[in-house]
């Protein structure tokens, strides 16, 4: 192996193990993460909310046993990648040590150590994006057109991993456009490499057309309940607060490729990143929709500061400094980085850090908790209390139960914690799993066990028998007081009502209505 390859594996390994070995036990998974496994008992073409790369992913970890170590080994992976690329690529373009150093430490001390350590669709969106902008850099610089089908091949993956990547797409276009490397709109190999990322892409814009592209759906939600919530400078502030123990490198980066003439062949890197964040500005995505953008700037500001302190006299005290002074940043922020603390420590500490909106939601509001840290909890508390409810019924009527759920956190936590279980696959009327709801069976169903029901009393004269058997106690979950209701012989107005909202919800998202 040659030795410019070895600092690079380095900081990769360094941030597989440090993502394994700063994880608290005292978390579970997070709601999202439940959603993307029960992908795995599905697999298609396309879901509700993402593209199916994550279904691969999820269809893996269940097939490894679904242990909490699988579950998290693939955006480690992926955040162990993007690392390796970042240290390259600041090799490529003429750094030495102390560069790939400061470029990988600057990634490692950044919001991807939060970012690579959940099982969601995001980990790979960056590694897609930093080597996309990473095969760019290499076919400017040596003009070969594998370079150039990489880039679609990895566009392509993109695309069927996350539809954010139209924004990187557009900023694509943008950063060709505007510098020199305009040219390339007239070369073969571009139209062909924008050819193979399409051909990756088509069986999931078939699936789509086939659904009524329900992802118009999908977008015009998530605008309702959560983007209309995104400010501006909401968006800015977290821009900020997101890299910035290595702020002041990503951003000499920006500068670099803008104003420094060395790097003037790579401009569009830069113009990648302003177009792609004025895109997601004017769009009001969410705050970490830009971390795709920042890790390439961090292998050119690394290579730029490098060369500064060529001429300095006191570089060989001010190197090791600099290297240091990201994870000092880091430090006081760390607990909300990694989950180091339980949550009863984490709600004594939150207010010290609420200017820094970390305790923000999506709802706009402060809340004692990180969100992503309130939604790793009381799931298996939920899960083992539906199992200990079904195992209360009759054994011959236990298989004539339906289980559903108000959200597909609940559906996916109960599933994924009986996984190896004889319980029945909880349901949910909540994004994808409108395609797995089961078919109205034959011979009626005698128990429905209902999660998160938010108006038990309408329910009561539908039952024979209707009562609360369980809820979430855990005081630190989002989920908290969710309770689980077991109803006796329910009546066919409940199950036709039932099942008429379940078509009326899957016509909405395929656009029939």
């Amino acid at each position: 192996m040659k030795p410019s390859r070895l600092l690079p594996l380095l900081l990769a390994l360094i941030k597989f193990v440090l993502s394994y070995l700063l994880a608290s036990r005292a978390y579970e998974l997070h709601r999202d993460e439940y959603l993307y496994l029960n992908y795995g008992r599905h697999l298609a073409w396309g879901y509700l909310e993402v593209p199916p790369l994550t279904a691969l992913q999820s269809w893996l970890t269940l097939a490894l046993g679904g242990g909490w170590g699988w579950v998290k080994f693939w955006p480690i992976l992926w955040g162990s990648v993007t690392v390796y690329l970042v240290a390259r690529l600041a090799q490529h373009v003429g750094g030495g040590w102390f560069a790939v150093a400061l470029a990988g430490i600057g990634y490692l001390a950044s919001a991807y150590a939060r970012l690579n350590f959940l099982f969601q669709p995001n980990s790979f969106e960056v590694l897609a994006f930093t080597a996309a902008s990473y095969a760019l850099v290499r076919h400017a610089q040596t003009g070969r057109p594998r370079y150039l089908y990489g880039l679609g091949v990895i566009l392509g993956l993109s695309m069927l991993n996350k539809y954010t990547t139209f924004f990187y797409v557009g900023a694509l276009v943008a950063g060709l456009l505007l510098t020199p490397q305009r040219q390339l709109f007239r070369s073969s190999h571009l139209w062909g490499a924008a050819g193979l990322a399409l051909l990756l892409w088509l069986p999931n814009l078939v699936w789509q057309l086939a659904h009524g592209i329900p992802f118009r759906h999908h977008m015009a939600l998530l605008h309702d309940t959560q983007l209309v919530n995104v400010s501006v400078a909401d968006f800015w502030k977290d821009q900020l607060l997101m890299c910035f123990p290595a702020l002041w490198v990503w951003l000499a980066g920006l500068l670099a490729l803008l104003f420094y003439r060395p790097f003037r062949a790579y401009r569009a890197v830069g113009i990648i990143y302003l177009a792609g964040l004025l895109l997601l500005t004017v769009l009001h995505g969410k705050s970490y929709y830009g971390l795709g953008y920042y890790p390439m700037l961090l292998s050119f500001g690394a290579v730029w500061m490098e060369r500064q302190l060529a001429g300095v006299r006191f570089a060989a005290v001010l190197r090791p400094v600099l290297l240091v002074l990201p994870v000092l940043v880091l430090l006081p922020v760390l607990p909300f980085v990694f989950t180091l603390y339980p949550p009863a420590h984490m709600q004594r500490i939150g207010p010290t850090y609420r200017d820094l909106g970390v305790l923000r939601w999506e709802d706009g509001q402060n809340h004692p908790l990180p969100q992503d840290y309130a939604d790793m909890v009381g799931w298996q508390e939920l899960a083992d209390k539906t199992w200990q409810a079904y195992q209360a019924l009759p054994a011959a009527a236990r298989a004539h139960t339906l289980i559903k759920c108000d959200n597909y956190g609940q559906a996916g936590a109960i599933n994924y914690y009986n996984r190896n279980r004889p319980l029945p696959l909880a349901n949910s009327f909540n994004g994808s799993y409108l395609f797995w709801f089961p078919p109205r069976p034959a011979q009626a169903f005698r128990y429905l066990l209902l999660v998160g029901e938010g108006e038990p009393a309408k329910l009561v004269p539908h039952f024979r028998q209707f009562r609360k058997v369980g809820e979430i106690t855990n005081p630190y979950a989002r989920e908290k007081g969710t309770a689980i209701f077991l109803g006796t012989d329910p009546d066919s107005a409940i199950l036709n009502l039932a099942y008429r909202e379940h078509q009326a919800e899957l016509a909405a998202w395929e656009g029939q209505k």
